[in-house]
């Protein structure tokens, strides 16, 4: 790990080809920034929040340590007709831990203490699961897995070395992937992120693409994905018959690809999306099979390096 708070697992640390497999491991949340006389903690968010989704939300707040709390806001019996035509803003919501004065609060959850949003992982039927946070604790487990793989089963070539990452505060500007592209220094990088799902009610796949759950990862096509490097993850996809989908990505990508893609002297990147519905919600909805399919894809992909392998995008 590093100052930042990166964690990074190796395969081959000595080899002369590195390859940046990247899932960022923070979420979406909330920094407590004021505490009323009664012991109600006010706060900001970290990240990009939907604020209709997080009121009555149970939370956990990181203090000393984490205690549970919930998102309140006035009833909605006491409503006027303003605030019936209105979505709430942050100002109008605040975090109850069941104090009752300022004191106790600030003992328990003092300010700058962080809040995450408490949802549980859920199956749904067939291959759904819901859970919290799957942007991107998917893309880590889909890194882990990868290590864990070629770990065991082997395939990746001798002059490779794999530098799987978990970075920290992709949410507000890819810092950790900034500082962890740098230090890596690779010649490759793969990043694995959650894409936007366009297969749900009301839905118009003509904004930005057709996006299923189910349909496997979605390779990203476009400004973003060095041309040899989305060549590769097509032909592993499809000489292996493995569920895959294509996305065009025509302005900068906003994950960890943009920051990598730029390191140093330019690192030929790719980016695989993940079908997620309901992103930055408490209740994330993806398919597991996808997950597997993304998993099988990034081994094929890395199976396929070596030090002949030429990134030139023309």
């Amino acid at each position: 790990s590093d100052v930042m708070g990166n964690v990074t697992g190796i395969i081959n640390p000595q080899a002369g080809i590195r390859v940046m497999y990247c899932g960022h491991m923070d979420e979406i949340g909330f920094i407590v920034h004021h505490i009323d006389e009664s012991g109600f903690l006010y706060f900001g968010s970290i990240g990009g929040i939907d604020v209709t989704t997080e009121v009555g939300q149970r939370v956990d707040v990181h203090g000393p340590s984490s205690i549970p709390g919930v998102i309140g806001r006035k009833a909605i019996q006491t409503f006027g007709a303003k605030d019936s035509s209105q979505a709430p803003s942050l100002g109008d919501l605040w975090i109850d831990i069941g104090v009752s004065s300022k004191p106790e609060a600030e003992k328990v959850a003092p300010i700058g203490t962080s809040v995450t949003l408490a949802g549980a992982f859920t199956p749904l039927c067939n291959d759904k699961a819901i859970g919290r946070a799957f942007d991107n604790k998917a893309g880590l487990f889909i890194g882990a897995e990868v290590l864990r793989v070629l770990s065991e089963e082997g395939g990746l070539a001798e002059d490779v070395g794999l530098f799987a990452l978990g970075t920290v505060q992709e949410e507000i500007g890819s810092r950790g992937a900034v500082t962890a592209a740098y230090e890596v220094d690779p010649a490759v990088a793969i990043v694995v992120d959650m894409g936007v799902a366009t297969d749900y009610p009301r839905a118009d796949a003509r904004g930005q693409g057709l996006l299923r759950l189910g349909d496997g990862p979605a390779v990203a096509l476009g400004p973003n994905t060095n041309r040899a490097v989305g060549d590769l993850l097509l032909n592993a996809a499809s000489s292996n018959k493995f569920r895959h989908q294509r996305q065009a990505v025509g302005t900068s990508s906003p994950t960890d690809a943009r920051v990598i893609q730029t390191s140093r002297a330019g690192v030929a990147t790719g980016l695989l999306s993940v079908p997620l519905r309901y992103m930055h919600t408490p209740a994330e909805v993806l398919s597991l099979d996808d997950l597997e399919a993304t998993i099988e894809l990034v081994c094929a992909f890395l199976r396929r390096i070596s030090s002949n392998t030429t990134f030139a995008p023309w």
